[in-house]
């Protein structure tokens, strides 16, 4: 990790609201800020909007208003959400402030006079929506090979940035440096498209047709090309050519956060003109995948658009935020869906660390008149001595999770934590110790470790679930300050002694759905005078089998049959309630390896939602489990 840390989203364009994509980028680099801040890297993240260009210029006389107003009317919109899904970010750039424009202005007149801007008239064939210029070569049936979208052909003169003489010069340094643009398939696409000859940059676009821009300080009948301006924000908000000692503090910049839609202007129009400035290159321009939302791409005339001010409003921020990064591998293409978010919130945010932090209070108010006891002499047993070395080497595997943008496995790592809680609370089982007073100070040890694993998730949530951190510290009775280099610097024992826990509403309240109720499956008929029914290989194949391991067990109230497990499948934790009591007590299922089916629809039993079903031997008892013999990964599929 750098002593100091630079994070930057694109700064978004302003035709249109935010969206989905918008918020899935910046909470992506507000969650690298917030973790570099954590563990004492002095950090600067910035965010901003780009607000030049043909379609800012129309969609405000669509409206009936100036360019400025539109773009003011916009900005607050993404400033307000940012606010709404607690983005912490130092500075929020306009490509309309003085300061920018100054930089823009200065590094134009550079380039020309260093000779990488000459004129020049062109012809070729123009697309409004990327605002940008294609070849007879490039264009597939009349379209624009990016959007698909009609181009027309223009003729014009126009200035340009001598681009392609810096191709040579790009190549080797994309393969000579293996984490400047990721991830690899991003890096492999670049590479590609610099294996044709690299053009020119056109730079400007003449008043007559654009009027709405930064104009060129040595042509004031033209106005510069909305990349070639909107890709300065990330240096002219460090007071490149004003304050040196900020600029060379913050530069180069650690992270780039993009879209993959935006590759090639950040990798190869912005590293090139950087190279023709002599500054040095990004550190890594990391490009992630698309949002789909329940298997269709998102669009208007679907009216599938995400509105993340109505998934905060119905989810909460930290649920929101907490789903997009857990569910798909950042990089990758995802699918949003409610059913999978309610699915998320309920088994994961709700089960493992809403029941963790609710039943760990209720037994210190219960068992300890709501104040955490000292800290006892303990036997450190091999779940106590497990949970130590999770959290002990919890920074290294985040520094190394994180810093490979792995948000999903980040999450994993911590996850772990949340089991082994739940797993040593079953264990060791405060409310038995409670009833033997020659076991006090094992019940206080057991208590205090319990708040111990609580505190260093609070800290752990934080980057990812601000919010859920801060409330949780609160019911802890303790106040954290997060902006100090807390990670590192804290060992375990951390937690005071004699604070008074203030227990408070639920973190994350579960969320109710409709119950699906699974169709009934005769086998035979109770006389035995039918056959079971034959099926075929592609029937078989629809119930998808995996290896389990059971983290967690504890009888169903009432019930005398129903076990509910916690059950890790590798990708997740499900909840899933199984009728095996009369065979198994809950501390023998723990740890077991069971093949269970992961494809059934959810259904409540009892009044508890089971996530799927534990396959068991037996005709009219349970007998025994289906397991394996060897020691199989948790989620190896069942063939």
């Amino acid at each position: 990790m750098k002593s100091t840390f630079y994070i930057t989203t694109p700064i978004y364009y302003v035709n249109d609201v935010p969206h989905i994509g918008h918020a899935y980028t910046t909470i992506a680099a507000d969650v690298l800020a917030r973790y570099h801040r954590l563990t004492g890297s002095q950090t600067f993240f910035l965010t901003g909007t780009d607000e030049h260009g043909q379609k800012v210029q129309q969609a405000a006389e669509n409206q009936g208003v100036n360019p400025q107003t539109y773009t003011d009317n916009i900005v607050t919109r993404f400033q307000d959400l940012w606010k709404s899904l607690a983005i912490s970010n130092n500075d929020f750039i306009r490509t309309t402030e003085s300061r920018h424009t100054k930089v823009v202005h200065e590094i134009l007149n550079t380039l020309l006079k260093n000779g990488d801007l000459y004129e020049n008239t062109y012809e070729g064939w123009y697309c409004l929506f990327d605002e940008r210029f294609w070849t007879e070569k490039d264009i597939v049936d009349g379209n624009c090979p990016d959007c698909h979208r009609p181009v027309e052909q223009i003729k014009e003169s126009n200035y340009f940035f001598r681009m392609g003489r810096h191709r040579d010069w790009l190549i080797e340094y994309i393969n000579a440096h293996p984490d400047f643009i990721r991830p690899d398939t991003r890096r492999n696409e670049v590479l590609g498209f610099l294996q044709q000859p690299l053009g020119d940059l056109c730079i400007s676009r003449p008043k007559s047709r654009l009027s709405w821009g930064i104009s060129l300080p040595f042509a004031e009948d033209y106005v510069t090309y909305v990349w070639f301006d909107a890709l300065v924000n990330y240096i002219s908000a460090i007071s490149y050519l004003g304050d040196d000692t900020t600029f060379k503090t913050w530069w180069p910049v650690s992270v780039h956060l993009i879209g993959k839609d935006i590759l090639t202007t950040h990798s190869v129009y912005w590293t090139t003109m950087l190279h023709a400035m002599g500054l040095e290159m990004p550190r890594t321009i990391f490009a992630h995948g698309w949002w789909t939302v329940d298997g269709e791409k998102m669009s208007k005339s679907r009216g599938n658009v995400v509105d993340p001010n109505a998934m905060v409003r119905e989810f909460g921020v930290d649920a929101f935020r907490y789903f997009l990064l857990r569910e798909i591998p950042f990089g990758q293409d995802g699918d949003f869906s409610k059913s999978a978010m309610i699915q998320r919130v309920n088994s994961e945010l709700a089960n493992d660390v809403g029941n963790l932090l609710n039943r760990s209070l209720t037994m210190i108010e219960r068992f300890a008149g709501g104040i955490v006891p000292p800290p006892r002499p303990s036997q450190d047993g091999d779940l106590e001595r497990e949970i130590k070395e999770a959290v002990g080497g919890m920074k290294d595997r985040l520094d190394m999770r994180l810093g490979a943008l792995e948000f999903h496995r980040a999450i994993e790592e911590i996850w772990r934590v949340v089991e082994l809680g739940n797993q040593y609370i079953e264990r060791s089982a405060p409310w038995k110790l409670a009833k033997d007073h020659t076991k006090k100070e094992t019940l206080e040890n057991v208590l205090c470790t319990q708040m111990e694993i609580l505190y260093w998730l609070t800290l752990f949530f934080y980057p990812f679930m601000p919010q859920t951190a801060e409330a949780m510290a609160k019911q802890l009775g303790i106040t954290i300050h997060f902006s100090n280099p807390l990670l590192g610097t804290t060992r375990w024992g951390a937690f005071p002694s004699g604070t008074t826990v203030a227990k408070g509403k639920p973190l994350f309240p579960r969320i109710e759905t409709q119950p699906t109720q699974p169709e009934p499956v005769v086998l035979a008929d109770p006389a035995g005078t039918s056959e079971v029914p034959l099926i075929g290989i592609e029937d078989f194949l629809k119930v998808q089998l995996k290896i389990g391991n059971v983290v967690a067990a504890e009888a169903v109230p009432k019930s005398k049959k129903l076990l509910k497990l916690r059950v890790d499948i590798g990708t997740e934790t499900r909840q899933i309630v199984a009728g095996i009591a009369t065979k198994y007590a809950p501390e023998e299922i723990i740890g077991k390896r069971v093949v269970i089916v992961a494809n059934l629809k959810p259904a409540k039993l009892m009044g508890v939602e089971s996530q799927g079903m534990v396959l068991a031997a037996g005709d009219r008892e349970v007998e025994g489990l289906l397991s394996v013999l060897e020691s199989v990964e948790a989620g190896t599929k069942v063939k």
